[in-house]
């Protein structure tokens, strides 16, 4: 039997070679790969967060062989075009040199002493030409900004262009950026973006600019049958047998997510049962301990939870709301124990759902004011944004007053992250 490490197999956060599901009925990548025959459209990958939208597109175009700009590292327009200059070895300075020369010479003969020319035997004068040659270097040199140079080097080049988490770029500058990058599409070079589908990416200003020219590819949630094949695939080659139970309840947790089905079966096999690779005699499992989720939450989850617990920094401690349970909690801690009672995975929360939550866990004379909550959720929104993580895990639509829960990893740690034993 071929052996196999364990981490080869199941590779939660990269591209798997053994696990990897191609959703085949979906034809995700029959529609990807079609941009590579001149389909002359912008392609648009959108879906929630940790969908596998990028695995995906990393399989049909792989990074080695094309231009891959990560939006979350992208602080200016300027620091786009010059990431893409440097992907491409480009350049911004164009010089060229001209020398222009000028020819003279002198005609005549040459003179014995005392001006009487010398005669060779009989054949006549012997005559000369000295020829002088004078030079001129003229050096002209040409600097492009960084937006010309590499539009105009991707169009010689023809290197596919693929810019993952645009929507974490600015949206001040998301149009200006399709509108450059429009002549590279007309001329049939692949360039697609990868998004989450909700306000962040801004789709509006991408469909205007590209009227008719938009190739829009939807990775939906995976669905439970999809998921399994991870764990079906992967489990037979490190030779264990597990149960559909136990299928079905690594799928239950995984809120329709690739990555955190991959993690969830390296976490069983290593942390649970110490499978480091393919074992010589066949290894059984028929459960899923409680344990397992725990401890996948405490290491995804918790560094953006404890960061929204902490709030921003302010000059003066605040103030400690009294818990039904006999605890205390201040109002950002009150507000994730609320989310946390809801349980909400990845779904929109209306305000008074939210608000409802927070009166079942504060005494009643300390539960917040409108105006408090809706403060402290407007905080929140911002402290996920500014996190060094390219998807924030929280959106707020102040109109509407509804609260969007945008990772399934910060959902799942809202259910079996520490927060609970608070409660």
């Amino acid at each position: 039997m071929k052996r196999y490490r364990t981490s080869k197999v199941f590779v939660p956060g990269g591209m798997p070679e053994h696990t990897y599901v191609p959703r085949t009925a979906r034809r995700l990548e029959e529609r990807l790969g079609a941009v590579k025959g001149d389909l002359c459209k912008l392609v648009t990958v959108t879906g929630t967060t940790k969908s596998g939208k990028t695995v995906l597109t990393n399989r049909v175009f792989p990074r080695m062989e094309n231009i891959w700009v990560d939006g979350g590292a992208v602080g200016s327009e300027n620091d786009f075009w010059s990431y893409i200059l440097e992907k491409i070895n480009g350049y911004t300075d164009i010089g060229s040199e001209d020398t222009r020369e000028s020819v003279y010479g002198i005609d005549g003969s040459l003179e014995a002493e005392g001006g009487v020319p010398l005669v060779a035997k009989g054949k006549g004068q012997l005559g000369s030409r000295f020829d002088r040659t004078r030079g001129r270097r003229q050096s002209r040199s040409l600097s492009l900004s960084p937006r010309a140079a590499a539009v105009s080097q991707l169009q010689n080049t023809r290197i596919p262009l693929i810019i993952d988490d645009f929507h974490y770029l600015d949206r001040s500058f998301q149009g200006k950026i399709i509108r450059a990058l429009k002549s590279l599409i007309f001329e049939g070079i692949p360039v697609i973006l990868i998004a989450i589908p909700h306000r962040r990416y801004d789709a509006v200003k991408v469909e205007r600019e590209m009227t008719g020219r938009l190739e829009p590819i939807a990775v939906p949630t995976w669905e439970p049958d999809e998921l399994v094949q991870i764990a079906s695939e992967g489990f037979p080659l490190l030779n264990i047998d597990a149960s559909h139970k136990v299928y079905d309840r690594l799928v239950a947790e995984s809120y329709g997510s690739p990555h955190l089905m991959q993690e969830f079966c390296l976490a069983l096999i290593t942390s649970m049962h110490g499978i480091e690779e393919t074992v010589p005699k066949t290894s059984t499992i028929s459960s899923v301990p409680d344990e397992l989720f725990s401890q996948v939450a405490a290491h995804t989850g918790k560094v953006i939870f404890d960061k929204l617990a902490k709030g921003p920094r302010q000059r003066r401690d605040r103030i400690q709301r009294q818990l039904k349970d006999g605890g205390a909690a201040d109002i950002y801690e009150v507000t994730l124990m609320a989310l946390a009672k809801l349980r909400p995975g990845l779904e929109t929360i209306n305000y008074e759902v939210l608000r409802s939550s927070i009166r079942e866990i504060v005494v009643a004379e300390n539960v917040p004011a409108v105006h408090e909550v809706t403060r402290v959720v407007e905080k929140m929104v911002e402290i996920a944004a500014d996190d060094e993580a390219s998807t924030p895990v929280m959106d707020w639509e102040r109109e509407d007053r509804r609260l969007h829960i945008t990772d399934p990893f910060f959902a799942f740690y809202l259910k079996w992250g520490s927060v609970i034993s608070k409660m």
